[in-house]
């Protein structure tokens, strides 16, 4: 076999093994929501093991910022000891899951947008139609965007405030 051959015939191995290693990391979790943390992030337990769930694509208020205990007490009741079922999207920089995730068969990211507690995460978003439905929210005046002019968590953590 020539080199350039065999050599891609490696860079093909390596590229194959890649992939699947990184599809088996990337696993859907089901099981119940025993902790919320915020308006974004909830504890589930599965199989024995509890793992921590940023929500994608949104980013809702941070604890200390106004809305921010009723983004994390409108999540609570969303899936609070609830079945939940999260789309695996692979993992942050603090080791939490990220996800899409659906709570007793509700698009809780979709829901807390829809609610208006939490923002569309635009540096990260890939569902568009989460902007019609935040657009929605903002027009009727529901939950943060009661407020003139609410800051975007991504400014509250800059110091905005």
């Amino acid at each position: 076999m020539p080199a350039s051959r065999s050599h891609d015939s490696r860079r093909l191995l390596v590229l194959v093994t890649w992939l699947v290693q990184g599809l088996a990391c990337a696993t859907d979790i089901d099981g119940v929501v025993v902790g919320v943390a915020d308006g974004d992030t909830l504890t589930v337990l599965s199989g024995g093991g509890q793992f921590k769930v940023r929500m994608v694509e949104i980013d809702a208020p941070e604890k200390a910022q106004p809305y921010g205990q009723r983004a994390r007490t409108s999540l609570a009741d969303l899936c609070f000891r609830r079945p939940v079922h999260v789309v695996d999207k692979g993992q942050d920089r603090y080791g939490r899951t990220l996800g899409r995730v659906w709570c007793a068969g509700v698009d809780a990211n979709k829901e807390q947008v829809r609610r208006g507690m939490a923002w569309v995460y635009e540096r990260y978003v890939t569902d568009r139609g989460l902007y019609k439905v935040q657009g929605q929210a903002q027009g009727r005046h529901l939950g943060l965007w009661a407020d003139p002019s609410p800051i975007p968590p991504w400014d509250w953590r800059n110091g905005s405030r």
